[in-house]
């Protein structure tokens, strides 16, 4: 640092006053270090958080590879199938009410019906379709499924999701089941569906939502539930991104983010989702298809399924039937789910034409109920997840306290700049910061090497977030994780190395608060007053200076107590 300018170092003044050689500053350095990584490593363990992986590498061995769906049909029942009719369609529009605040969604209803049926007295089954995650149309969400199930003889409705000012954290499901009942009442009332034969054909988020469209309609025929998210939201993204994050190749420290994460009491923002009720013994008292994809790395697969049969048989149901397809992704497709036109797997169209066909028509399923590849699960759900309000307190303070002082400390660095500027340009030579004793050069390292290594977690983090979600879509890992491993351990050695640096400058004051009389008892008179009033400076002879100094060391600080929270200091 000798090219610092004067600015931040005046190597006379450092000079002049001091009076320890290099083992007494050592002596003095190493206990403050020390204490200040000893209350760094208290703060990591202390929001620390218990997470059960265990047990580890679960699986279900199917009864079948056989996927296909067959009945016993001793009556020879007519069976539709696939391409069994022409398909007509026509949308409609309905007005979904939210109860919670009176918000109508004008939303559109895209319905396909068997061609042969208009205008006729014959009457089909239904299928209301409920969207995924994200803001799904009609126009522009389970196109292939629903013309699919159409031509098999279904009468099927796709609305518009049902969102009013929501967003994604903040969904109003309750409000959702009532808007997919609307729908399937309105289904109900065409003449050419049979009222009693309409069922619910769910994917991922909304598998939260069906739940409750059958407590509150008990008409419901059948479910079709893809990739069902049958835990809780806060113990099913916590079991998804805790697992992604493991198969991405991250670094283990990362989990510690996770862990912290989804232990948020989020009540106290005003988000009410993540601990919505999920167990509901209505749930799965309906003919259910349960369906999963070998590549799903969103799902709990394994206890998912457990849970699921045993709340059937609790609510006396014992129609479950399970198919799991190989290289199928969450929403049962080949390949990158953000690759538009990707195919279903295998047969998983044809199989579930099967199983909806025969199941309406009241048959005996002769085929095994679970088949398919085999049901697997790399971690265990983490049940125990819940809301810890004094750590979201402290870590609100600790990430907010942050940002406020890093923002407080740019905004002060770029006034003392422009003043700077403004000096040169009218050739004024007065300091802007009178940094003495090489107090400016120590606080530009150490500031410089923190925001370092923040950037490096960021992008480190970043990494990990883009690589869990071209998982999440279907893309296979990097064989080489790169950053997302040895970002965390870089980030620990040169945090511990600040710690040092400020230990350094810590030993420092006590330097020149011994010269200057601050460290005795009682301190010579008038020191505190000289040093406070700025007569006998100590970091610098200009007030701006001192203030900057101060801010810029708080800031620094609160980025080592981030890196504290988030488990940075777990060795």
């Amino acid at each position: 640092m000798s090219t610092v300018p004067n600015e931040l170092s005046d190597p006379a003044d450092s000079q002049s006053n001091t009076s320890w050689g290099l083992g007494r500053r050592l002596l003095v350095t190493i206990p403050i270090f020390i204490v200040l990584l000893g209350i760094l490593v208290t703060v990591s363990n202390l929001t620390s958080v218990p997470w059960k992986r265990e047990p580890t590498g679960q699986s279900v061995s199917t009864l079948s590879p056989n996927t296909g769906v067959v009945f016993d049909n001793p009556q020879d029942v007519p069976l539709a199938h696939r391409d069994s009719f022409k398909v007509s369609s026509r949308t409609v529009t309905l007005d979904v009410k939210r109860p919670a605040t009176g918000e109508v969604q004008h939303v559109h209803v895209l319905l396909r019906a068997p061609k042969d049926s208009a205008g006729t007295n014959v009457r089909h089954p239904g299928v209301v379709f409920m969207h995924g995650a994200g803001y799904g149309t009609a126009e522009n969400s389970f196109g292939d499924a629903a013309a699919d199930l159409s031509s098999a003889g279904f009468v099927t409705a796709v609305m518009d999701k049902p969102v009013w000012s929501t967003n994604d954290i903040t969904r109003d499901y309750p409000a959702s089941a009532k808007a997919y009942d609307q729908v399937v009442r309105y289904l109900r009332t065409q003449r050419n569906v049979d009222p009693d034969k309409v069922g619910l054909y769910a994917t991922s988020e909304s598998t939260w939502i069906s739940p409750y469209v059958i407590k509150y309609d008990k008409r419901i025929a059948f479910q079709l539930l893809l990739s069902p998210m049958v835990y809780g939201p806060r113990q099913s993204l916590g079991f998804f991104v805790g697992q992604d994050f493991s198969l991405v190749g991250a670094n283990n420290g990362y989990q510690s983010i996770v862990r912290r994460l989804f232990h948020a009491d989020t009540e106290m923002m005003g988000l009410h989702n993540l601990d919505f009720p999920m167990d509901l013994r209505e749930a799965y008292a309906v003919p259910t298809m349960v369906v999963y994809g070998s590549k799903d790395v969103l799902t709990a697969q394994v206890e998912g399924l457990e849970h699921i049969l045993y709340s059937a048989h609790r609510a006396g149901n014992r129609n479950v039937t399970v198919r799991s397809y190989a290289v199928a992704n969450h929403v049962l497709r080949l390949g990158d789910e953000a690759d538009t036109g990707t195919p279903f797997a295998d047969d998983y169209i044809n199989d579930v034409i099967s199983w909806a066909v025969g199941t309406v028509a009241g048959l005996k399923q002769t085929s095994e109920l679970v088949a398919g590849t085999t049901i697997r699960q790399s971690i265990a759900v983490p049940v125990e997840l819940k809301a810890d309000r004094s750590l979201t307190v402290y870590g609100s303070m600790v990430n907010v306290g942050m940002v406020v002082l890093l923002a407080a400390a740019l905004l002060m660095a770029l006034v003392g700049c422009a003043m700077k500027g403004w000096r040169l340009v009218h050739r004024n030579h007065n300091k802007v910061f009178g940094f003495m004793r090489g107090f400016g050069s120590e606080l530009l390292a150490v500031a410089v090497t923190t925001l370092a290594t923040f950037v490096l977690f960021a992008a480190g983090l970043g990494q990990v977030i883009m690589a869990v979600v071209k998982l999440g879509w279907g893309g296979a890992p990097s064989e080489n994780p790169g950053m997302m491993y040895w970002s965390w351990p870089v980030i620990q050695v040169v945090s511990t190395l600040v710690v040092w640096a400020w230990a350094r400058i810590l030993a420092r004051c006590i330097e020149v608060a011994q010269v200057r009389g601050l460290a005795q008892f009682p301190p010579r008179k008038g020191a505190i007053s000289d040093v406070v009033s700025g007569r006998e400076p100590v970091f610098a002879s200009k007030r701006f200076g001192r203030v900057f100094f101060w801010l810029v060391a708080a800031a620094m600080f609160s980025v080592l107590l981030f890196f504290a929270f988030w488990g940075l200091f777990i060795f």
